[in-house]
């Protein structure tokens, strides 16, 4: 008896023994952040993408745009998808995983309202709808959605299937 009364007394392993009782709690918080700050860098860098998609598609040519609903005219929809994918508006790498499985969309949304024909000056006093009526500036619209690549395939992160979204309207000013 004096040997396992002598056992029970022994604290020499226990700081191995509550790590290894805290160390599964640790590994699920540690990846758990790793992962959701993963998905915030990649939120960001898709979110800032759309924008300078739309920044850029507001920036072309005004004669493609001449409806106010629908997808701009000429290459705009191409080049603003290659935009938003690669930073460049032709070639280049994607720099962000899956964004070449998402989708991209750029479409006019609509035209803002012409308070009076008379204010419209410039580019925009030759916009007209199919009625022969004045329109205001059209706005154009990008929208992507990829699916999230998780970092860390344990702890059950590969299996989320989520998906990132971004959407950026821009007024088109032409150039």
């Amino acid at each position: 008896m004096s040997g396992l009364s002598r056992l029970a007394r022994c604290t020499s392993a226990t700081a191995a023994v509550e790590m290894a009782l805290a160390l599964p709690m640790l590994l699920v918080l540690i990846c758990g952040s790793v992962e959701l700050g993963n998905y915030f860098l990649d939120e960001h860098r898709l979110v800032k993408a759309v924008r300078d998609g739309a920044r850029y598609a507001a920036r072309q040519d005004i004669s493609n745009f001449t409806a106010c609903t629908g997808n701009p005219g000429g290459t705009v929809v191409a080049d603003t998808q290659n935009v938003v994918m690669t930073g460049l508006v032709s070639g280049g790498a994607d720099y962000l995983p899956n964004r070449s499985t998402g989708t991209i969309n750029v479409t006019v949304d609509h035209c803002s309202t012409a308070v009076n024909s008379t204010t419209l000056q410039g580019i925009y006093s030759g916009i007209k709808n199919s009625g022969g009526t004045v329109i205001g500036a059209p706005v154009v619209k990008v929208d992507a959605s990829i699916p999230y690549q998780p970092v860390i395939h344990a702890f059950g992160f590969s299996g989320l299937n989520l998906t990132i979204n971004a959407s950026q309207q821009a007024a088109v000013m032409g150039w």
